[in-house]
């Protein structure tokens, strides 16, 4: 450049040689002038969005490719140890930015090329999950069950035994069959337990998947969480999680949450100077801001530690910890019957009251062999065990566990998703729900449909009649303050509009106002942002204007709040005028009619100010711009609902941000407040709130609709209600509604408005918004406790008619009619397909016209009690004469007469098992053909029970029956609906049995 310039240095004297280095050097520079014109044609070209791009193949194109000027590890060192002078010599975030093929306001460029790359270099936003649990773990744990074990050493010395004095041909049956049972019911068992291990894992990953909302290639657009790659521009809002590490790029007011990490619970400020570090994991609890991601998956702090969590999905629900508890205190009865049997048995056998099949005595002291007595009190013990293990009921437990599985794929269709297991038993007691308004009784689906400058009212497409000056600060007010964006992709395409409902509204109609997003940004410089305030209800936004000294602060938000601090306002013509006591009633009976017609009231006002240096937003005598009604059109289904939930015996409350005209019409649209509701209130929170302790639960109950509410006053709703015993189910979706998520009984968040915060607080995140998906949630809690019930009462009667039965056959014959293997098999049939087949029922129409059940109402209900007594008893009846005159009746020899007794009891439980289906209705086969599951598990418990009796002849000790004698056992087995049909004729007392015996003490 220096030889150049010396040749072409004014005024010297231009020789030939000279003259060709000059030319030579022009020609030089215009050709290197021309690429670069021709670099930025194109770059232009490339950027712009009205070309089409052909992908032949899917080949990744040289452009896709990026090259990155950064070491992966020191980048998440930087952000994991906080160095801000190690992030200062990388040059800064906006340096990193340009290192990682990014950019600042385009964001990276998203295709598959790219994303590949970046995923190569920095990994995957994703962990390693620890190993789950194996199917042959759920088969160990299954056979690890005490009494099991000693079945199992019993097999043991049966085998042994029965090899020693039968010899290997035949004396193997009895031990290998005792093994057989015990393998086939853990098998079932494990198999049950390992489908539901896989289901609730599904659920869990669908909980984990959040999404984010970034920008790629200039076009803001919602990714997975596990999608986001380094480079990525990410947005936060107030409620969002952190998907990743990264570094504040711009933003306002932003502070986070780090409690997930650090266990502070003090939120903490991050900016760009001081510290523009971001940890995954963490909540925004304030402002918004862009970040840049520096580290994804095991590079941040979060990935290294939820890497060594391990989820439990086997945490014991409340329904679980009482069941076990009643599964104990029946286990204790079983224990102490199988006590009094062995020792009757053992009495009986040595004093010889036990006789072989040709009525010698077992037990004679000529002939006695030490092999004989062993092997005889081996099996005495081995009966007495299974009598144990028959009457503990094992599968209640499961038949939560599978209930609980079958109802949250079912609930999972109907677009809620559980979170916690227990939240779908506690809806079933739900007696309250106190619900949000926009988006759950709403569509949320938010429209400009008003539209008030001062005293006129103007009209769609008046735009004209507007003064320029006013048009200009409305633009300001809506395109600057929001949170909110909109993109264009060229002059010709349709704006792409992303952000809250509300904001979409007011930018679609900003833009119709004539608004250029671009040439506004161009134009303004935002000086200090002041983000929404659930208590103040309104945002702020300070601008400066190129080539104007002054500022404008920009307010927006609840119409009355906005009022309330204007003292001028401005005309159609941009006249300002001052705001007397006639004009504010003026204005506050304007904001008054758009709530009585349902509308959401907002304002817009600016203040300007000739000071310089302002950097604080003043909102005091504010100048009104004007006053915009939004509609959100209520949900078709909402009355229908909420009419549901009054007949189900629970009450529906709305607590809502706006003021009580716009919450009084959409209560009333919605039917929460009906004509004949004389005691139903309409308050704000305010109001509530400074009730006394005593006043506000005195009025809690009457209270439908709670108005311009604070989070406070909705968690002081929700403490109110529990204090009065109400079973509360919330609704939230933001950020301020995790306390009263957390305080509730059940916590429901919104899938699609939800903030992060919000689902992380609740139970169950309901996925579409609606308040007819609360409904069937609550539905389907009913079910489950319904379902529980149903396999209760089947399962009781089994256990009572199996130990009466053993018990007074052992002490009146010195014999237990049904052997270890058949006791094993009627368990298996218990245990896993009873509860298949009875815990799988989908709601009824009249689950939801009952009241709810109560914290502490009893699982056995009366009416369970008069079931399981009339059947229990029929069984114990028809058995015992089987047992002690079957031979004489049915003129069977003692081996066929045992097997009609064992399959009798088996065909007792087929048929109780249509009983169990419905509590109180005389109808149990309504709705039958719906439960598939049912008529299967039926079907194969039928073939298996031909199969044991028919074919396994050795297995299940047990003789071949002819067609008249399977006709007798499956009449008498038959007798058992006609006995439900009639005993549930009979009326029981609603008062439980518990206070009954009580009160008879008394007397």
């Amino acid at each position: 450049m220096d030889f150049a310039a010396c040749f072409l240095a004014p005024g010297r004297r231009i020789t030939l040689p000279h003259k060709r280095w000059r030319v030579a050097m022009t020609v030089i520079y215009s050709c290197r002038t021309i690429c670069t014109l021709a670099k930025k044609k194109l770059s232009a070209v490339l950027r712009s969005p009205s070309y089409v791009l052909l992908d032949i193949d899917g080949a990744d194109h040289q452009s896709e490719t990026p090259v990155f000027d950064v070491d992966a590890e020191v980048l998440s060192t930087v952000v994991k140890e906080k160095k801000l002078d190690d992030l200062h010599r990388l040059g800064g975030v906006s340096m990193l930015a340009g290192r990682l093929a990014c950019h600042a306001e385009a964001g990276i460029a998203g295709g598959i090329g790219d994303l590949r790359r970046r995923q190569e270099v920095f990994g995957s936003n994703t962990y390693p999950k620890p190993k789950p649990k194996g199917f042959f773990w759920f088969v160990y744990e299954a056979l690890n069950d005490f009494f099991l074990l000693i079945l199992i050493a019993c097999a043991v010395v049966s085998l042994g035994f029965g090899i020693k004095e039968h010899g290997i041909k035949d004396g193997w049956y009895d031990g290998a069959s005792i093994f057989l049972a015990i393998f086939l019911v853990a098998v079932v068992s494990s198999i049950s337990n390992f489908r539901q291990m896989k289901r609730f894992d599904k659920l869990a990953g669908e909980c984990s998947n959040i999404h984010a909302n970034v920008i790629r290639d200039g076009r803001r657009q919602d990714v997975s969480i596990f999608d986001i790659v380094v480079g990525d521009i990410v947005f936060l809002k107030i409620g969002d999680q952190v998907p990743a590490d990264g570094l504040f790029l711009e933003g306002h007011s932003l502070q986070v949450d780090e409690s997930s990490m650090t266990g502070e619970c003090h939120p903490i400020d991050v900016d760009a100077q001081k510290n523009p570090f971001l940890t995954s994991g963490v909540k925004v609890v304030d402002g918004y801001a862009r970040m840049l991601v520096t580290a994804v998956g095991m590079d941040t702090t979060w990935g290294e530690m939820m890497s060594t969590i391990t989820r439990e999905t086997t945490e014991p629900t409340p329904l679980q910890e009482r069941l076990q508890k009643l599964t104990s205190s029946i286990g204790k009865i079983g224990i102490a019957v199988a006590v009094l049997v062995f020792a009757v048995l053992m009495i009986r056998y040595f004093t010889g009251s036990t006789t072989d099949e040709n009525g010698r005595p077992k037990f004679d002291r000529r002939k006695v062999t030490a092999d004989g007595v062993i092997s005889a009190i081996v099996e005495i013990f081995q009966q007495a065990v299974t009598i144990i293990v028959v009457a503990i009921p094992e599968g209640l437990p499961l038949a939560v566990t599978l209930t609980l599985a079958f109802s949250m794929k079912r609930m999972m269709k109907d677009h809620a998703l559980v979170r916690r297991l227990s939240a779908c038993e506690t809806m079933g007691s739900v007696t309250t729900i106190c619900t949000d308004k926009t988006g759950t009784l709403t569509l949320n689906q938010m429209m400009v449909t008003t539209f008030w400058v001062g005293e006129e009212r103007v009209e769609r497409g008046g735009a004209a009649s507007i003064d320029g000056r006013i048009l200009r600060f409305i633009h300001q007010g809506v395109g600057l303050n929001t949170t909110g964006s909109v993109y264009r992709p060229n002059s010709v395409s349709e704006p792409e509009i992303t952000g809250s409902p509300t904001e979409k509204a007011l930018l679609s109609w900003a833009l119709e106002l004539g608004m250029d997003v671009e040439e506004l940004k161009r134009s303004c410089d935002i000086v200090h942002v002041e983000a929404f305030n659930s208590e103040k209800k309104r945002s702020g936004v300070l601008v400066k204007e190129n080539g104007r000294a002054a500022t404008i602060a920009h307010w927006k938000g609840a119409a009355e709040m906005i009022l309330a601090r204007c003292s001028n306002y401005i005309e159609t013509n941009g006249m300002i005028r001052e705001m007397d006591a006639e004009k504010r009633r003026m204005f506050d009976l304007i904001i008054k009619d758009m709530a009585a017609c349902s509308l959401r009231c907002i304002a817009f006002a600016c203040k300007e100010s000739e000071a310089e240096d302002v950097r604080k937003l003043d909102d005091e005598r504010l100048t009104l711009l004007g006053l915009v009604g939004l509609k959100d059109p209520c949900r078709p289904k909402a009355r229908s609902a909420i009419q549901a939930c009054r007949s189900a015996g629970a009450a529906v409350k709305m607590i809502t941000g706006d003021n009580v005209f716009t919450a009084r019409a959409i209560a009333a649209e919605c039917g929460i407040l009906r004509d004949d509701d004389l005691d139903g209130l309409v308050i704000e929170g305010e109001e509530f709130r400074n009730y006394s302790i005593e006043k506000r639960l005195e009025m809690v109950d009457r209270i439908r609709v709670m108005a311009r509410s604070s989070p406070f006053d909705k968690l002081l709703m929700v403490q109110s209600l529990k204090q009065k015993g109400h079973v509360v189910a919330v609704t939230g979706d933001g950020t301020n509604d995790a306390p009263a998520l957390k305080e509730a009984d059940v916590g429901l968040s919104m899938g699609i408005q939800g903030t992060e915060v919000a689902k992380e607080s609740s139970d169950i995140i309901i996925m579409d918004d609606n308040f007819d998906t609360v409904v069937t949630v609550m539905r389907w809690g009913r079910c489950v406790y319904t379902n529980i019930q149903k396999f209760l009462q089947f399962q009781l009667t089994v256990n009572i008619a199996a130990l009466v039965i053993n018990f007074v056959s052992a002490v009146a014959s010195g014999e237990v009619p049904l052997t270890t293997v058949q006791l094993l098999w009627v368990n298996l049939i218990m245990d896993t397909m009873g509860a298949l087949a009875l815990a799988t029922d989908r709601p009824t129409k009249e689950l939801m016209q009952k009241p709810p059940v109560g914290r502490t109402e009893p699982l056995i209900s009366n009416i369970m009690w008069r079931n399981i007594t009339a059947q229990a008893l029929f069984q114990i009846a028809v058995l015992l004469v089987f047992q002690f005159a079957g031979k004489s009746i049915f003129g069977a020899s003692e081996k066929i007469n045992n097997t009609m007794i064992f399959n009798t009891f088996v065909l007792c439980q087929v048929f109780n098992e249509f009983n169990a289906r419905k509590l109180e209705k005389k109808n149990v086969f309504e709705g039958i053909h719906r439960n598939q599951l049912f008529l299967g598990i039926i079907a194969v418990t039928l073939i298996l029970q031909v199969m044991m009796v028919e074919l396994l002849k050795r297995f299940a000790d047990t003789e071949r029956l002819d067609w008249g004698q399977w006709g007798i056992c499956a009449g008498i087995a038959a007798i058992s609906w006609p006995i439900a049909w009639i005993v549930k004729c009979i009326h029981v007392s609603t008062t439980p049995v518990s206070d009954l015996l009580a009160l008879c003490k008394v007397f």
